[in-house]
Parts: C-alpha cells; sequence; structure tokens
C-alpha cells in the first residue's frame, strides 16, 4: 500500500503495472529489498527508467554498464561501482525500484 493505493507485485517484487511507480512506490520497494535510498542509488535508479523511455527495451547487464558509463562516466560505468549500490543485481535491482519489468537476463 502506498498512499492507500495498493500497488501489485509480481513474486520476485516488480511491479505489475509500470504505471503504478513513483518516487514513494521505489522508497517502499527499497525497503522491502532492504537497500537504504541515497543519491548514487536515486542516480542509477533514474537513469535506468530514462533508458527504458528512451529505447523501449531493457538492456543486459554489459549493454547496461555500457549506458551508465556513456551518460554517467567511467567511474560510475563499471561492475564494482554498480555492485557497490547493489550488491545482489546492479541491473535486476535498478530495473525493479524503477518501477520497470525484470530484465530478460536476469534470474
Amino acid at each position: 500500500m502506498v498512499n492507500n493505493l495498493c500497488i501489485g507485485t509480481t513474486e520476485q517484487g516488480f511491479l505489475v503495472n509500470p504505471a503504478d511507480w513513483n518516487e514513494e512506490v521505489a522508497k517502499l520497494l527499497a525497503e522491502l529489498n532492504n537497500i537504504p535510498l541515497n543519491d548514487a542509488r536515486w542516480e542509477i535508479i533514474l537513469f535506468m527508467r530514462d533508458f527504458y523511455k528512451q529505447f523501449k527495451y531493457l538492456p543486459n547487464t554489459r549493454v547496461f554498464t555500457k549506458a551508465v558509463a556513456g551518460k554517467l562516466g567511467d567511474n560510475k560505468g563499471n561492475s564494482r561501482y554498480l555492485l557497490k549500490l547493489f550488491p545482489d543485481g546492479p541491473l535486476k535491482y535498478a530495473c525493479k525500484l524503477a518501477g520497470l519489468p525484470k530484465p530478460p537476463t536476469c534470474l
């Protein structure tokens, strides 16, 4: 429940309806996944939303990392940095917290 609205999620915690996403939903999803939100995580979450909006698909991990590097710089577009932010899977959790579908390459 977010703002008295019941938000549907899949078994793995991804939003059923991406249109339900807002920052409050992201905060709840982060809390449910024990991921404290900070500016660095928000930057990646919002990057992922912009990427999906622009390209209409979810990238694989390699393309995701390369796209982050292209937009935010090599210091952020590398697996070490992204794994520090999302240790259990940068692409998976960036998509989940961004209210996007589960990437097809994620288990």
